[in-house]
Protein backbone atom coordinates (compact mmCIF):
# COMPACT_ATOMS: atom_id res chain seq x y z
CA UNK A 1 0.00 0.00 0.00
CA UNK A 2 1.32 3.62 -1.45
CA UNK A 3 2.07 5.47 1.94
CA UNK A 4 -0.35 8.19 3.10
CA UNK A 5 -0.03 10.89 6.18
CA UNK A 6 -1.47 9.64 9.01
CA UNK A 7 -4.82 11.70 9.97
CA UNK A 8 -4.28 14.16 12.58
CA UNK A 9 -7.62 12.86 14.74
CA UNK A 10 -8.07 14.25 18.68
CA UNK A 11 -4.25 15.96 17.56
CA UNK A 12 -4.26 19.22 19.71
CA UNK A 13 -0.40 20.32 19.87
CA UNK A 14 1.49 21.37 16.89
CA UNK A 15 4.99 19.70 17.42
CA UNK A 16 3.16 16.54 17.47
CA UNK A 17 1.13 17.70 14.39
CA UNK A 18 4.55 18.22 12.04
CA UNK A 19 7.14 16.02 13.69
CA UNK A 20 4.99 12.59 13.44
CA UNK A 21 4.27 13.34 10.01
CA UNK A 22 0.66 14.47 9.76
CA UNK A 23 -1.29 15.48 7.58
CA UNK A 24 -1.01 19.44 8.17
CA UNK A 25 -3.79 22.06 6.68
CA UNK A 26 -1.39 24.84 7.45
CA UNK A 27 -2.61 27.59 8.76
CA UNK A 28 0.33 29.34 9.89
CA UNK A 29 -0.37 32.94 8.46
CA UNK A 30 -2.51 33.36 11.22
CA UNK A 31 0.50 34.32 12.86
CA UNK A 32 1.76 36.92 10.31
CA UNK A 33 -2.12 38.49 10.88
CA UNK A 34 -1.96 38.76 14.38
CA UNK A 35 1.36 40.63 13.98
CA UNK A 36 0.17 42.80 11.43
CA UNK A 37 -3.09 43.84 13.25
CA UNK A 38 -1.23 44.59 16.31
CA UNK A 39 -4.60 43.78 18.99
CA UNK A 40 -3.02 43.57 22.47
CA UNK A 41 -5.88 41.13 23.13
CA UNK A 42 -7.81 39.48 20.91
CA UNK A 43 -10.78 37.04 21.77
CA UNK A 44 -11.54 33.92 19.15
CA UNK A 45 -14.88 32.55 19.20
CA UNK A 46 -15.28 29.76 17.37
CA UNK A 47 -17.46 26.22 17.64
CA UNK A 48 -15.83 23.46 19.52
CA UNK A 49 -13.76 20.78 17.56
CA UNK A 50 -12.99 23.73 14.98
CA UNK A 51 -8.95 23.65 15.52
CA UNK A 52 -8.49 26.44 18.39
CA UNK A 53 -6.44 24.74 21.00
CA UNK A 54 -4.23 23.72 18.01
CA UNK A 55 -4.15 27.58 16.86
CA UNK A 56 -2.86 27.90 20.13
CA UNK A 57 -0.33 25.39 20.27
CA UNK A 58 0.88 26.65 17.20
CA UNK A 59 1.07 30.73 17.89
CA UNK A 60 2.77 29.09 21.30
CA UNK A 61 5.42 26.98 19.31
CA UNK A 62 6.52 30.15 17.15
CA UNK A 63 6.51 32.90 19.62
CA UNK A 64 7.75 30.91 22.42
CA UNK A 65 11.38 31.39 23.29
CA UNK A 66 11.46 28.24 25.08
CA UNK A 67 14.21 27.25 27.64
CA UNK A 68 14.33 23.80 29.09
CA UNK A 69 14.41 23.52 33.14
CA UNK A 70 18.51 22.47 32.82
CA UNK A 71 18.83 26.02 31.18
CA UNK A 72 18.89 24.77 27.30
CA UNK A 73 17.26 26.77 24.73
CA UNK A 74 14.86 25.26 22.26
CA UNK A 75 15.13 25.99 18.31
CA UNK A 76 11.61 25.11 17.29
CA UNK A 77 12.16 26.81 13.75
CA UNK A 78 12.33 23.37 12.67
CA UNK A 79 8.71 23.04 12.81
CA UNK A 80 7.77 26.08 10.36
CA UNK A 81 10.15 24.97 7.53
CA UNK A 82 8.35 24.68 4.33
CA UNK A 83 5.04 26.42 6.02
CA UNK A 84 3.48 29.63 4.99
CA UNK A 85 4.70 31.82 7.39
CA UNK A 86 7.80 31.43 6.76
CA UNK A 87 7.42 33.27 2.87
CA UNK A 88 5.54 35.90 5.11
CA UNK A 89 8.62 38.16 5.19
CA UNK A 90 11.51 39.29 7.83
CA UNK A 91 8.89 41.72 9.39
CA UNK A 92 7.27 38.40 10.64
CA UNK A 93 9.63 36.03 10.75
CA UNK A 94 11.65 38.05 12.93
CA UNK A 95 9.16 37.39 16.06
CA UNK A 96 10.17 33.48 16.13
CA UNK A 97 11.10 32.10 19.48
CA UNK A 98 11.49 35.92 20.61
CA UNK A 99 9.59 35.65 23.78
CA UNK A 100 7.89 34.34 27.17
CA UNK A 101 4.62 32.63 26.49
CA UNK A 102 2.07 31.61 29.51
CA UNK A 103 -0.13 29.26 27.90
CA UNK A 104 -2.77 28.43 30.12
CA UNK A 105 -5.76 26.01 29.13
CA UNK A 106 -8.72 25.78 31.12
CA UNK A 107 -10.49 22.56 29.65
CA UNK A 108 -9.80 20.41 32.92
CA UNK A 109 -12.28 22.89 34.79
CA UNK A 110 -15.39 20.71 33.38
CA UNK A 111 -15.87 19.38 36.81
CA UNK A 112 -18.82 18.52 38.98
CA UNK A 113 -17.80 21.31 41.94
CA UNK A 114 -16.38 24.12 42.55
CA UNK A 115 -13.75 23.34 44.86
CA UNK A 116 -12.86 20.35 42.33
CA UNK A 117 -12.65 22.93 39.26
CA UNK A 118 -10.60 25.31 40.83
CA UNK A 119 -8.11 22.54 41.94
CA UNK A 120 -7.44 22.09 38.27
CA UNK A 121 -7.13 25.56 37.16
CA UNK A 122 -5.06 25.61 40.48
CA UNK A 123 -3.09 22.59 38.83
CA UNK A 124 -2.92 24.36 34.95
CA UNK A 125 -1.37 27.79 36.60
CA UNK A 126 1.19 25.53 38.77
CA UNK A 127 2.33 23.63 35.43
CA UNK A 128 2.90 26.66 33.75
CA UNK A 129 5.12 27.99 36.93
CA UNK A 130 7.01 24.70 36.91
CA UNK A 131 7.62 25.22 33.12
CA UNK A 132 9.85 27.96 33.32
CA UNK A 133 11.37 27.32 36.63
CA UNK A 134 14.30 28.14 34.73
CA UNK A 135 13.84 31.82 36.11
CA UNK A 136 14.84 30.71 39.50
CA UNK A 137 18.54 30.11 38.33
CA UNK A 138 20.53 32.67 38.60
CA UNK A 139 19.67 36.60 39.92
CA UNK A 140 17.39 37.51 37.52
CA UNK A 141 14.42 37.54 40.41
CA UNK A 142 14.80 39.00 44.12
CA UNK A 143 14.91 36.34 46.81
CA UNK A 144 11.57 37.16 47.81
CA UNK A 145 10.18 36.91 44.40
CA UNK A 146 11.91 32.92 44.27
CA UNK A 147 10.19 32.03 47.10
CA UNK A 148 6.69 32.87 46.19
CA UNK A 149 7.46 31.40 43.19
CA UNK A 150 8.60 28.02 44.88
CA UNK A 151 5.03 28.50 46.51
CA UNK A 152 2.78 28.66 43.28
CA UNK A 153 5.26 25.29 42.19
CA UNK A 154 4.35 23.67 45.32
CA UNK A 155 0.65 24.80 45.32
CA UNK A 156 1.25 26.19 48.85
CA UNK A 157 0.34 29.85 47.85
CA UNK A 158 -3.23 31.38 49.28
CA UNK A 159 -6.05 31.01 47.79
CA UNK A 160 -6.47 34.48 47.01
CA UNK A 161 -3.13 34.52 45.24
CA UNK A 162 -4.14 32.78 42.32
CA UNK A 163 -6.50 35.53 41.01
CA UNK A 164 -2.92 37.51 40.00
CA UNK A 165 -0.88 34.50 39.65
CA UNK A 166 -0.30 34.89 35.84
CA UNK A 167 0.61 38.46 36.59
CA UNK A 168 2.74 37.23 38.84
CA UNK A 169 4.44 34.79 36.74
CA UNK A 170 4.64 37.57 33.80
CA UNK A 171 6.77 40.03 35.49
CA UNK A 172 9.18 37.02 36.42
CA UNK A 173 9.45 35.95 32.77
CA UNK A 174 9.67 39.55 31.52
CA UNK A 175 12.45 40.28 34.50
CA UNK A 176 14.38 37.60 32.84
CA UNK A 177 13.96 37.68 29.35
CA UNK A 178 13.76 41.30 28.98
CA UNK A 179 10.99 41.03 26.76
CA UNK A 180 7.11 41.24 27.06
CA UNK A 181 5.28 38.07 27.24
CA UNK A 182 2.37 36.87 25.38
CA UNK A 183 0.02 35.19 27.30
CA UNK A 184 -2.57 32.35 25.52
CA UNK A 185 -5.82 31.34 27.58
CA UNK A 186 -7.50 28.19 25.31
CA UNK A 187 -10.91 27.09 26.03
CA UNK A 188 -11.65 30.12 28.36
CA UNK A 189 -15.33 30.08 28.92
CA UNK A 190 -15.78 25.62 29.51
CA UNK A 191 -15.05 26.51 33.30
CA UNK A 192 -18.07 28.94 32.75
CA UNK A 193 -20.47 27.11 30.88
CA UNK A 194 -19.81 23.88 33.21
CA UNK A 195 -20.32 26.12 36.13
CA UNK A 196 -23.48 27.20 35.00
CA UNK A 197 -24.81 23.90 34.45
CA UNK A 198 -23.21 22.46 37.89
CA UNK A 199 -24.90 25.09 39.92
CA UNK A 200 -21.84 27.57 41.03
CA UNK A 201 -21.64 29.85 38.23
CA UNK A 202 -21.52 33.06 40.09
CA UNK A 203 -18.16 32.20 42.22
CA UNK A 204 -16.47 31.15 38.95
CA UNK A 205 -17.32 33.94 37.37
CA UNK A 206 -15.51 36.45 40.30
CA UNK A 207 -12.33 33.91 40.33
CA UNK A 208 -11.91 34.11 36.04
CA UNK A 209 -12.71 38.06 36.10
CA UNK A 210 -10.28 38.30 38.70
CA UNK A 211 -7.70 36.00 36.96
CA UNK A 212 -8.53 37.66 33.39
CA UNK A 213 -8.46 41.71 34.76
CA UNK A 214 -4.90 41.14 36.58
CA UNK A 215 -3.29 39.42 33.76
CA UNK A 216 -5.15 41.67 30.60
CA UNK A 217 -6.39 44.95 32.02
CA UNK A 218 -3.35 45.62 34.48
CA UNK A 219 -0.04 44.40 33.39
CA UNK A 220 2.67 46.57 31.85
CA UNK A 221 4.29 43.23 31.04
CA UNK A 222 1.98 42.02 28.40
CA UNK A 223 3.17 41.75 24.77
CA UNK A 224 0.16 40.81 23.08
CA UNK A 225 -2.70 37.92 24.52
CA UNK A 226 -4.59 35.80 22.11
CA UNK A 227 -8.05 34.08 24.03
CA UNK A 228 -10.04 30.90 22.64
CA UNK A 229 -13.23 29.97 23.31
CA UNK A 230 -16.69 28.92 22.05
CA UNK A 231 -19.02 32.03 23.03
CA UNK A 232 -18.20 35.39 23.96
CA UNK A 233 -19.11 36.30 27.68
CA UNK A 234 -20.38 39.60 27.71
CA UNK A 235 -17.41 42.33 28.93
CA UNK A 236 -19.83 43.14 31.85
CA UNK A 237 -18.91 39.85 33.35
CA UNK A 238 -15.83 38.85 32.81
CA UNK A 239 -13.76 41.38 30.68
CA UNK A 240 -15.15 44.27 32.45
CA UNK A 241 -13.00 47.32 31.59
CA UNK A 242 -10.87 45.22 29.33
CA UNK A 243 -11.04 48.56 26.60
CA UNK A 244 -8.02 46.64 24.78
CA UNK A 245 -10.23 43.44 23.83
CA UNK A 246 -10.76 42.85 19.76
CA UNK A 247 -13.51 39.95 19.75
CA UNK A 248 -13.30 38.25 16.44
CA UNK A 249 -16.56 36.11 16.14
CA UNK A 250 -18.57 33.84 13.37
CA UNK A 251 -19.75 37.10 12.17
CA UNK A 252 -16.13 38.52 10.78
CA UNK A 253 -14.18 37.93 7.87
CA UNK A 254 -11.04 39.18 9.57
CA UNK A 255 -9.21 35.94 10.56
CA UNK A 256 -12.27 33.80 8.66
CA UNK A 257 -9.94 30.78 6.90
CA UNK A 258 -7.43 30.26 9.83
CA UNK A 259 -10.59 27.85 11.43
CA UNK A 260 -11.76 25.04 9.47
CA UNK A 261 -10.99 24.45 6.18
CA UNK A 262 -12.00 26.26 3.29
CA UNK A 263 -13.09 24.90 0.15
CA UNK A 264 -9.51 24.68 -1.80
CA UNK A 265 -8.05 22.82 1.56
CA UNK A 266 -10.76 20.48 0.88
CA UNK A 267 -10.04 20.08 -2.63
CA UNK A 268 -6.26 18.80 -1.82
CA UNK A 269 -6.80 17.15 0.83
CA UNK A 270 -9.75 14.48 -0.84
CA UNK A 271 -7.06 14.82 -3.61
CA UNK A 272 -4.35 13.64 -1.29
CA UNK A 273 -6.16 10.46 -0.04
CA UNK A 274 -7.85 9.49 -3.55
CA UNK A 275 -11.29 10.31 -2.74
CA UNK A 276 -12.19 13.54 -5.14
CA UNK A 277 -15.66 11.48 -5.78
CA UNK A 278 -16.55 12.13 -2.57
CA UNK A 279 -16.73 15.92 -2.85
CA UNK A 280 -20.44 16.27 -3.15
CA UNK A 281 -21.46 13.94 -0.26
CA UNK A 282 -18.51 15.91 1.96
CA UNK A 283 -20.36 19.30 1.07
CA UNK A 284 -23.47 17.95 1.90
CA UNK A 285 -22.90 16.84 5.11
CA UNK A 286 -19.67 18.80 6.64
CA UNK A 287 -19.77 22.48 4.70
CA UNK A 288 -21.98 25.18 5.37
CA UNK A 289 -20.67 26.98 8.08
CA UNK A 290 -19.90 30.57 7.48
CA UNK A 291 -17.39 32.86 9.33
CA UNK A 292 -18.02 36.44 7.83
CA UNK A 293 -18.70 35.34 4.20
CA UNK A 294 -15.89 32.64 4.22
CA UNK A 295 -17.62 29.25 3.55
CA UNK A 296 -15.99 26.49 6.13
CA UNK A 297 -15.85 23.15 6.80
CA UNK A 298 -16.16 21.74 10.25
CA UNK A 299 -12.77 20.05 10.20
CA UNK A 300 -12.98 17.75 13.02
CA UNK A 301 -15.36 15.46 11.08
CA UNK A 302 -14.15 15.75 7.96
CA UNK A 303 -10.73 14.28 9.06
CA UNK A 304 -12.77 11.18 10.76
CA UNK A 305 -14.72 10.82 7.16
CA UNK A 306 -11.70 10.76 5.37
CA UNK A 307 -9.84 8.44 7.47
CA UNK A 308 -13.11 6.03 7.67
CA UNK A 309 -13.78 6.20 4.10
CA UNK A 310 -9.52 5.63 3.18
CA UNK A 311 -9.40 2.95 5.99
CA UNK A 312 -12.80 1.12 4.79
CA UNK A 313 -14.45 1.73 8.22
CA UNK A 314 -17.37 2.54 6.64
CA UNK A 315 -19.05 3.65 3.34
CA UNK A 316 -21.43 6.32 4.15
CA UNK A 317 -20.77 9.56 6.00
CA UNK A 318 -21.67 9.99 9.64
CA UNK A 319 -22.23 12.24 12.06
CA UNK A 320 -18.59 12.89 14.02
CA UNK A 321 -19.22 16.01 15.35
CA UNK A 322 -22.41 15.28 17.10
CA UNK A 323 -21.23 12.83 18.65
CA UNK A 324 -18.08 14.73 20.81
CA UNK A 325 -21.37 16.75 22.94
CA UNK A 326 -24.23 16.30 24.65
CA UNK A 327 -26.13 18.49 22.50
CA UNK A 328 -28.14 19.78 25.31
CA UNK A 329 -28.37 23.20 23.79
CA UNK A 330 -30.78 21.78 21.17
CA UNK A 331 -32.53 19.40 23.72
CA UNK A 332 -33.35 22.55 25.75
CA UNK A 333 -34.95 24.44 22.80
CA UNK A 334 -37.01 21.51 21.95
CA UNK A 335 -38.08 20.61 25.67
CA UNK A 336 -38.94 24.33 26.46
CA UNK A 337 -40.56 25.02 22.59
CA UNK A 338 -43.53 27.13 22.63
CA UNK A 339 -45.86 26.97 19.41
CA UNK A 340 -43.80 29.72 17.51
CA UNK A 341 -40.45 27.80 18.42
CA UNK A 342 -42.02 24.58 17.33
CA UNK A 343 -43.30 26.17 13.64
CA UNK A 344 -39.53 27.37 13.59
CA UNK A 345 -37.87 24.11 14.36
CA UNK A 346 -40.50 22.55 11.87
CA UNK A 347 -39.09 25.35 9.25
CA UNK A 348 -35.49 24.58 10.04
CA UNK A 349 -35.78 20.48 9.80
CA UNK A 350 -37.64 21.40 6.42
CA UNK A 351 -34.67 23.49 4.98
CA UNK A 352 -35.89 27.04 5.54
CA UNK A 353 -34.64 29.90 7.07
CA UNK A 354 -35.58 32.31 10.31
CA UNK A 355 -35.37 35.53 11.39
CA UNK A 356 -33.68 36.25 15.11
CA UNK A 357 -31.81 39.64 16.25
CA UNK A 358 -28.03 38.77 17.08
CA UNK A 359 -26.22 39.91 19.88
CA UNK A 360 -22.97 38.81 21.20
CA UNK A 361 -22.87 40.19 24.54
CA UNK A 362 -24.68 37.30 26.16
CA UNK A 363 -23.55 34.92 29.75
CA UNK A 364 -24.49 31.79 30.32
CA UNK A 365 -27.03 32.87 32.54
CA UNK A 366 -28.86 34.67 30.34
CA UNK A 367 -28.81 31.41 27.71
CA UNK A 368 -32.31 30.12 29.20
CA UNK A 369 -33.84 33.31 30.13
CA UNK A 370 -35.28 33.81 26.66
CA UNK A 371 -35.89 32.10 23.29
CA UNK A 372 -33.79 34.43 21.20
CA UNK A 373 -31.50 33.86 23.93
CA UNK A 374 -31.55 30.36 23.30
CA UNK A 375 -30.93 30.73 19.32
CA UNK A 376 -28.03 32.82 19.30
CA UNK A 377 -26.43 31.10 21.42
CA UNK A 378 -26.94 27.83 18.93
CA UNK A 379 -26.00 30.32 15.74
CA UNK A 380 -22.65 30.89 17.74
CA UNK A 381 -22.17 27.39 18.89
CA UNK A 382 -22.42 26.33 15.47
CA UNK A 383 -25.76 24.49 15.00
CA UNK A 384 -26.85 27.21 12.80
CA UNK A 385 -25.63 29.26 10.13
CA UNK A 386 -26.00 32.70 8.50
CA UNK A 387 -27.63 32.64 5.20
CA UNK A 388 -27.95 36.87 5.34
CA UNK A 389 -28.94 39.66 7.28
CA UNK A 390 -30.79 42.89 7.64
CA UNK A 391 -30.42 46.14 9.79
CA UNK A 392 -33.48 46.98 11.53
CA UNK A 393 -32.87 50.58 11.43
CA UNK A 394 -35.78 51.57 13.87
CA UNK A 395 -34.98 48.75 16.45
CA UNK A 396 -30.57 49.43 15.31
CA UNK A 397 -29.97 46.09 15.11
CA UNK A 398 -28.96 43.55 13.19
CA UNK A 399 -31.13 40.61 12.21
CA UNK A 400 -29.72 36.93 10.70
CA UNK A 401 -31.59 34.74 8.36
CA UNK A 402 -30.50 31.07 9.98
CA UNK A 403 -30.52 27.96 8.83
CA UNK A 404 -29.06 24.51 9.47
CA UNK A 405 -25.69 23.93 8.29
CA UNK A 406 -25.73 20.86 6.76
CA UNK A 407 -26.99 17.43 7.00
CA UNK A 408 -24.74 16.22 10.19
CA UNK A 409 -26.56 18.98 11.79
CA UNK A 410 -30.00 18.29 10.56
CA UNK A 411 -29.52 14.50 11.68
CA UNK A 412 -28.71 16.11 15.64
CA UNK A 413 -31.87 17.99 15.16
CA UNK A 414 -33.78 14.62 14.07
CA UNK A 415 -32.78 12.67 16.67
CA UNK A 416 -33.08 15.15 19.36
CA UNK A 417 -36.95 15.91 18.21
CA UNK A 418 -37.87 12.02 17.60
CA UNK A 419 -36.51 11.52 21.28
CA UNK A 420 -38.08 14.07 22.67
CA UNK A 421 -41.41 13.46 20.66
CA UNK A 422 -40.85 9.67 22.11
CA UNK A 423 -40.78 11.13 25.30
CA UNK A 424 -44.00 12.91 25.07
CA UNK A 425 -45.93 10.25 23.75
CA UNK A 426 -45.11 7.50 26.47
CA UNK A 427 -46.03 10.31 28.96
CA UNK A 428 -49.64 10.78 27.89
CA UNK A 429 -52.45 8.76 28.84
CA UNK A 430 -53.99 7.92 24.92
CA UNK A 431 -56.34 5.29 26.55
CA UNK A 432 -59.06 7.63 25.24
CA UNK A 433 -57.73 7.39 21.54
CA UNK A 434 -58.18 3.23 21.96
CA UNK A 435 -61.28 3.86 23.65
CA UNK A 436 -62.86 5.60 20.60
CA UNK A 437 -61.03 3.05 18.17
CA UNK A 438 -62.77 0.54 19.85
CA UNK A 439 -66.16 2.26 19.64
CA UNK A 440 -66.26 3.38 15.99
CA UNK A 441 -66.10 6.99 17.45
CA UNK A 442 -64.07 8.60 14.42
CA UNK A 443 -64.62 12.76 15.52
CA UNK A 444 -62.66 11.58 18.92
CA UNK A 445 -60.03 9.69 17.43
CA UNK A 446 -59.83 12.47 14.93
CA UNK A 447 -59.57 15.25 17.39
CA UNK A 448 -57.45 12.82 19.42
CA UNK A 449 -54.69 12.46 17.23
CA UNK A 450 -55.03 16.00 15.73
CA UNK A 451 -54.20 17.09 19.37
CA UNK A 452 -51.23 15.13 19.56
CA UNK A 453 -49.87 16.56 15.54
CA UNK A 454 -50.58 19.94 17.37
CA UNK A 455 -47.97 19.58 20.43
CA UNK A 456 -45.19 18.13 18.67
CA UNK A 457 -42.77 19.24 16.20
CA UNK A 458 -42.89 17.38 12.69
CA UNK A 459 -40.67 17.46 9.83
CA UNK A 460 -39.90 15.29 6.39
CA UNK A 461 -42.42 17.44 5.07
CA UNK A 462 -45.37 16.09 6.44
CA UNK A 463 -44.88 12.74 4.03
CA UNK A 464 -46.59 9.22 4.83
CA UNK A 465 -43.80 7.58 6.14
CA UNK A 466 -43.54 10.19 9.01
CA UNK A 467 -47.15 9.74 9.88
CA UNK A 468 -47.30 5.96 10.27
CA UNK A 469 -44.13 6.26 12.36
CA UNK A 470 -46.10 9.03 14.34
CA UNK A 471 -49.69 7.17 14.74
CA UNK A 472 -47.09 3.58 15.70
CA UNK A 473 -45.90 5.50 18.25
CA UNK A 474 -48.97 6.81 19.98
CA UNK A 475 -50.54 2.68 19.86
CA UNK A 476 -48.01 1.13 20.93
CA UNK A 477 -47.69 1.54 24.10
CA UNK A 478 -51.92 0.20 24.69
CA UNK A 479 -52.07 -2.30 27.19
CA UNK A 480 -54.71 -3.64 25.08
CA UNK A 481 -53.66 -4.77 21.68
CA UNK A 482 -50.48 -5.24 20.36
CA UNK A 483 -49.28 -3.21 16.75
CA UNK A 484 -48.23 -4.80 13.53
CA UNK A 485 -46.63 -2.93 10.73
CA UNK A 486 -46.03 -2.55 7.11
CA UNK A 487 -47.05 -6.81 7.23
CA UNK A 488 -47.80 -8.75 4.18
CA UNK A 489 -51.81 -9.21 3.61
CA UNK A 490 -53.97 -9.78 0.80
CA UNK A 491 -52.42 -8.22 -1.95
CA UNK A 492 -50.28 -5.80 -0.74
CA UNK A 493 -48.75 -4.26 3.13
CA UNK A 494 -51.34 -2.50 5.11
CA UNK A 495 -50.12 -0.19 7.56
CA UNK A 496 -51.26 -0.27 11.05
CA UNK A 497 -53.33 -3.11 12.80
CA UNK A 498 -53.86 -4.01 16.41
CA UNK A 499 -54.83 -7.44 17.54
CA UNK A 500 -56.15 -8.46 21.01
CA UNK A 501 -53.52 -11.47 22.33
CA UNK A 502 -56.79 -13.63 22.42
CA UNK A 503 -58.02 -14.45 18.91
CA UNK A 504 -61.22 -16.09 20.23
CA UNK A 505 -63.85 -13.23 21.10
CA UNK A 506 -60.42 -10.87 20.07
CA UNK A 507 -60.68 -8.37 18.10
CA UNK A 508 -58.34 -7.06 14.99
CA UNK A 509 -58.30 -3.03 13.91
CA UNK A 510 -57.19 -2.18 10.51
CA UNK A 511 -56.22 1.39 9.74
CA UNK A 512 -54.51 2.50 6.42
CA UNK A 513 -53.33 6.11 5.85
CA UNK A 514 -53.31 8.32 3.24
CA UNK A 515 -52.11 12.36 2.92
CA UNK A 516 -53.95 15.35 1.13
CA UNK A 517 -52.85 18.11 -0.24
CA UNK A 518 -55.71 20.14 1.67
CA UNK A 519 -58.35 20.02 3.75
CA UNK A 520 -61.34 19.70 1.75
CA UNK A 521 -59.08 16.58 -0.11
CA UNK A 522 -58.97 14.73 3.16
CA UNK A 523 -62.50 12.92 3.39
CA UNK A 524 -61.76 11.52 -0.14
CA UNK A 525 -57.98 10.36 1.39
CA UNK A 526 -60.16 8.24 3.65
CA UNK A 527 -62.03 6.72 1.65
CA UNK A 528 -59.30 5.88 -0.79
CA UNK A 529 -57.76 4.67 2.33
CA UNK A 530 -60.56 2.46 2.77
CA UNK A 531 -61.21 1.25 -0.32
CA UNK A 532 -57.68 -0.21 -0.68
CA UNK A 533 -58.20 -1.90 2.45
CA UNK A 534 -60.84 -3.96 0.81
CA UNK A 535 -59.41 -4.37 -2.88
CA UNK A 536 -56.35 -5.51 -1.67
CA UNK A 537 -57.96 -7.70 0.74
CA UNK A 538 -55.75 -6.80 3.64
CA UNK A 539 -58.16 -8.56 6.00
CA UNK A 540 -57.63 -12.19 4.58
CA UNK A 541 -54.61 -13.19 6.55
CA UNK A 542 -56.18 -11.83 9.96
CA UNK A 543 -59.72 -13.71 9.21
CA UNK A 544 -57.26 -16.91 8.36
CA UNK A 545 -55.77 -16.70 11.94
CA UNK A 546 -59.38 -16.64 12.94
CA UNK A 547 -60.41 -12.99 14.16
CA UNK A 548 -64.34 -12.70 13.50
CA UNK A 549 -64.38 -9.04 14.77
CA UNK A 550 -62.79 -6.71 12.43
CA UNK A 551 -62.56 -3.25 12.68
CA UNK A 552 -61.75 -0.98 9.20
CA UNK A 553 -60.22 2.70 9.35
CA UNK A 554 -59.04 5.40 6.77
CA UNK A 555 -57.15 7.82 8.12
CA UNK A 556 -56.17 10.99 6.22
CA UNK A 557 -53.59 13.94 7.00
CA UNK A 558 -53.27 17.11 5.83
CA UNK A 559 -50.18 18.68 7.67
CA UNK A 560 -51.34 18.81 11.72
CA UNK A 561 -55.06 17.87 10.58
CA UNK A 562 -56.38 14.48 10.92
CA UNK A 563 -59.10 12.51 9.91
CA UNK A 564 -60.68 9.29 10.65
CA UNK A 565 -63.39 7.47 9.04
CA UNK A 566 -64.48 3.85 9.70
CA UNK A 567 -65.45 1.38 6.95
CA UNK A 568 -68.56 0.10 6.62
Amino acid sequence: MEYIKPLPIGVEFYKDMVSEGYYYVDKTLLIRDILAQKSKVTLFTRPRRFGKTLAQSMLKTYFEKEILPDGTAVDNSVYFNGKKIMEAGEEYTKHMGQYPVIFLSLKSAKQPSYDIAYEKIKESVTNEFIRHRYVLEGDALLPLQKERYNLFMEQKARLPEYATSLLFLSDCLVQYHKQKAVILIDEYDVPLENAYFEGFYDKMVSFIRSLFESVLKTNKNLGFAVITGCLRISRESIFTGLNNLEVVSVLDENYAEYFGFVQDEIDDMLDAYGIQDRSDEVKQWYDGYFFGNTDVYNPWSLINYVKDIVYKNTNFPKPYWSNTSPNSIIRELVEKADDITRCELEELVAGGTIEKPVHEDITYADIYKSQDNLWNFLFFAGYLKKTGERWDEQLHRIYLYLAIPNKEISYIYHNIIIEWSDQRIQACDLSGLIKALDNGDCIAASDIITGQLLDTISFYNYKEDYYHRFLAGLLKNNTKYYLKSNRESGFGRYDLVLKTHRIRNGRAIILEFKTAGSISEMENGCKKALEQIEELHYDSDIINEGYTDIIKYGVCFYKKECLVMMGR
